[in-house]
């Protein structure tokens, strides 16, 4: 048995021919829907990208303990369960994030990994001189970095996805004659930013005269509607690239005739807000369904089901267990996700709710009718703690100051016995003002009239508290939310 996990990162749902939008330009992503079991119900975890990638080794939420960080030395890791059960894992992957101080021990935990360099602002080529930049409205050594990496990427083939796929099927063509190996093929794209060859470009013609924009601010929505709607072209053209490359992974599996014993996932970490509910981007808001409402297609060679919706409620945390039972290992008492064997198969449930969050953000809750988005009740945010045993962020250690104050924590079920730290962490006051909603998305399946309904969040309220029990959260999460 092998598996093959195609991931790519910020692929909206609602922007796929599988899920309703008839103008994306991307036939392969209508041909894998014939080919799997296509996900209705599929939701997020833990946000954004590194905390959600935590999820698919650990089958287990996050982000009511700690923000953006590595594994854990307590973390149970399906990459390297696999490798230490006689399976080899192999990660081909774009996604800067690995190599940064938050992500440095993911790509570690394969058998072997294959990085590729120069998305976003990966700190890949070297100039001290100022690139000659496009108008941007924010100038930050992000974006300078990648006005450097552009100078190095003209050609398709240039491009890091182009890489990763080439990489990806490298590895698959290598070893496809072997047995029980599972490679996971992630790139970073159609991730901001929105920076793709011309041919997918021309897909989308379209008359625009203003500012060079494919990359749009994190916050509130202060551009034209021909910004918008440009910014949306480009978000579009770097989809279609990405269901190009899907497309040579689904020849690849029809020529060496994989799909009899190969598992297929094809997943995403998140959403993206391109202008919807007057927001761009994520994390800053409250987690609308264009962000946390995600694609996921499986095939399973056991069922053998394909070209079939399915209803079930799943997350990201179902990932792990999914694939360690696909191999025939037993799953980790602390990995709370789901085996979706019999759901591939037969529909069959395997939750009645849902949790996801950013930590220190809203907490949200959905039974897959309604949505329940808890937000601080304090100003400040507070009290809020990290747990960890690695003290880093995204980019960055955590700093001599916020080390001054810290504490140890008697351990958790999950930690195995270890006590962790206990690091005060900032909260993020304008969570505060945005509220707490509730939807019924059956209804309103656009979120744009939340409903004041006390019997339903009495109920929702309800299961938001159950599910935190059933995870451990800290206690000051309760006070935080004010439930």
């Amino acid at each position: 048995m092998k598996a093959i996990m195609l991931m790519f990162d910020t692929l909206n749902r609602h922007m796929l021919p599988p899920y309703g939008s008839d103008w994306v330009h991307a036939p392969n992503f209508a041909r894998l829907a014939e080919k799997t079991v296509v996900f209705d119900q599929a939701y997020v975890g833990s946000m954004p990208c590194m905390p959600a990638r935590r999820e698919i080794h650990t089958g287990r939420y996050n982000f009511l303990h700690r923000s953006w960080g590595p594994i854990e030395p307590f973390d149970d890791s399906m990459p390297e369960l696999l490798k230490k059960n006689g399976v080899y894992s192999h990660l081909v992957t774009d996604h800067q994030h690995y190599w940064e101080d938050g992500g440095g021990t993911y790509h570690t935990r394969y058998s072997s990994y294959e990085l590729i360099r120069g998305q976003e602002g990966d700190p890949w080529k070297g100039e001290v001189a100022d690139p000659q930049m496009a108008a941007m409205k924010q100038m930050n050594p992000l974006i300078r970095q990648d006005w450097v990496n552009r100078k190095y990427i003209r050609e398709e083939q240039d491009f890091p996805q182009a890489q990763t796929m080439e990489k990806g099927l490298e590895f698959i063509r290598t070893n496809h004659r072997d047995d029980r190996w599972f490679v996971q093929i992630e790139t970073f794209d159609p991730h901001e930013p929105f920076y793709a060859p011309q041919k997918y470009r021309d897909l989308y013609p379209h008359k625009y005269e203003g500012k060079h924009f494919d990359w749009p601010p994190y916050g509130p929505v202060n551009e034209t509607k021909e910004e918008i709607e440009h910014v949306r072209f480009e978000y579009a053209a770097l989809v279609s690239m990405c269901d190009h490359y899907l497309g040579k992974v689904l020849d690849t599996m029809d020529e060496l005739d994989l799909w009899k014993d190969t598992m297929l996932i094809v997943n995403t970490d998140h959403g993206y807000l391109l202008g919807e509910h007057d927001w761009w981007a994520k994390t800053i808001m409250p987690f609308y369904n264009e962000i946390a409402h995600m694609p996921l297609f499986i095939w399973d060679p056991r069922s053998g089901k394909c070209n079939e919706r399915r209803n079930s409620l799943v997350q990201t945390i179902d990932l792990a267990p999914t694939l360690l039972e696909f191999f025939g290992l037993d799953i980790p008492e602390d990995m709370h996700g789901k085996v979706l064997k019999e759901t591939i198969a037969s529909d069959l449930r395997v939750r009645e709710v849902a949790l996801y969050g950013l930590h220190g953000a809203h907490v949200n809750v959905t039974d897959g009718r309604y949505v329940y988005m808890r937000a601080p009740v304090s100003k400040d945010n507070t009290p809020l703690y990290n747990y960890t045993l690695m003290p880093t962020h995204m980019r960055s250690r955590f700093s001599l100051k916020e080390l001054q104050e810290i504490s140890l924590q008697k351990p958790f079920s999950f930690t195995k016995g270890i006590q962790t730290l206990k690091v005060k962490a900032a909260g993020y006051s304008h969570f505060h003002s945005l509220g707490t909603l509730l939807f019924d998305v059956t209804e309103d399946p656009f979120q744009k009239h939340p409903i004041q309904d006390q019997h339903i969040e009495t109920n929702m309220i309800r299961m938001l508290k159950q599910l935190m029990e059933a995870n451990e959260a800290p206690p000051e999460q309760y006070v935080r939310l004010g439930i």
